[in-house]
């Protein structure tokens, strides 16, 4: 399939500023990330096409060749390494690629901390390259639901997490002695250049060696326990320290515990993703939160003193005479905290007064006596109102 046009990608004409490159890859990383659309390969791949486009337009090098040359400009060496730096470019830009991407361009603008939180990230799929001369695992994701009150005071929850643990009888190298033998494919560089012609001349392309993906070695005597490959299923049990303040869409990073890394590699990480559950009382608008609360027309008339339920605890609010419904009570830090910070949010108390569907007779006379005084005491602007209706 060709690959379309990047600014058409991105929806920019090709004068566009760089700021105007920027707000337009932010609108569709927001509307595709994977995260905010679990499950749905056609997201991903938009939100791929759309961070590669971004990654070659806002560098002034590479929008430059891409304009003279298109796509072909970035399929040689030319490109700095085959690629776009580091991998990227191509169909070597992964998914993966792309996340991390995303995370090193926005992971510290207030934006993208406010839509996504921490600046963790969701990084799966293709493994890097790490120390101990292995790949990295891949990193895990998983969902964690909260509830307002937790999300309200933090907590601590233990999660039982499925992970590709390090082999206990080779230690994680795939090997029974511990040898291995370098790769004949690529005569242990770990990639392999494929040279092609086109229009523009030669062209080099080079790739990760598919005899030892990139290890440079291969595995002379395979592991009994694991085949080979340096990891076996496991499940474990991770404790995860949730700050006070998170919302919805909050990522949460726990180094090491995603899945082993491949031949003595690193460890990827563990993305905890936070998901809110619907409160019975109260509703989230950002810091603060909101809840209804019914009174009667005596009390809504001649004011009182009403228990409402807080994240704190119950508390005394005052109802002045002649509360209007609708009227809106503010309770002054009694919201939710800001992440990482001292500040609390406003409780909002919304007042309802209730029409009752039914009334006693004795309620009834009260109501028709009330009726008859308010006829009686209208005021003159009332009687001027009724004269000319």
């Amino acid at each position: 399939m060709a690959k379309r046009d990047y600014y058409e990608v991105l929806s920019v004409g090709k004068s566009a500023s760089d700021d105007e490159l920027k707000k337009a890859y932010r609108k569709l990383a927001m509307q595709f990330h994977p995260d905010k659309n679990p499950g749905s390969k056609e997201a991903e791949e938009k939100f791929r096409e759309a961070t590669e486009a971004y990654e070659v337009l806002k560098d002034s090098k590479k929008r430059s060749k891409y304009d003279q040359f298109g796509h072909a400009a970035f399929e040689g060496p030319g490109a700095g390494g085959g690629g776009f730096g580091g991998g990227f470019g191509g169909a070597g830009f992964d998914i993966s690629d792309a996340l991390r991407a995303f995370m090193n361009d926005f992971g510290g603008d207030s934006f993208f901390s406010d839509l996504f939180g921490m600046g963790g990230g969701r990084r799966s799929g293709r493994s890097r390259r790490g120390g101990g001369g292995g790949s990295r695992g891949n990193d895990l994701q998983v969902h964690i639901k909260l509830k307002l009150s937790e999300i309200h005071s933090g907590v601590t929850k233990t999660l039982k997490v499925k992970r590709k643990d390090a082999c206990t009888e080779c230690k994680g190298s795939g090997s029974r002695s511990g040898k291995k033998n370098t790769c004949s494919h690529c005569e242990g560089a770990g990639r392999v250049r494929h040279v092609s012609n086109s229009f523009f001349g030669q062209l080099v392309q080079e790739s990760v060696c598919p005899a030892c993906n990139g290890e440079g070695s291969t595995v002379a005597d395979p592991c009994r326990g694991c085949d080979g490959t340096g990891r076996q299923p496991s499940e474990t049990t991770v404790s995860v320290d949730i700050p006070a303040g998170v919302a919805e869409g909050n990522y949460l990073s726990v180094p090491g515990k995603g899945d082993a890394g491949v031949s003595g590699g690193p460890s990827g990480d563990l993305i905890v993703l936070i998901q809110e559950e619907k409160d019975e009382i109260f509703e989230r608008h950002g810091i603060d939160v909101v809840c209804e609360m019914n009174v009667t027309f005596s009390e809504a008339a001649l004011g009182a003193s009403r228990t409402v339920p807080t994240l704190d605890g119950k508390v005394s609010l005052k109802i002045p005479s002649g509360t209007q419904s609708e009227n809106i009570f503010r309770l002054r830090g009694k919201g939710l905290p800001v992440l990482h910070s001292s500040q609390h949010g406003d409780q909002l108390v919304k007042v309802h007064v209730h029409t009752p569907e039914r009334i006693s007779r004795e309620e009834r006379e009260l109501f028709e006596k009330l009726s008859e005084h308010e006829k009686k005491n209208k005021s003159g602007f009332d009687k001027i109102r009724e004269f000319f209706s």
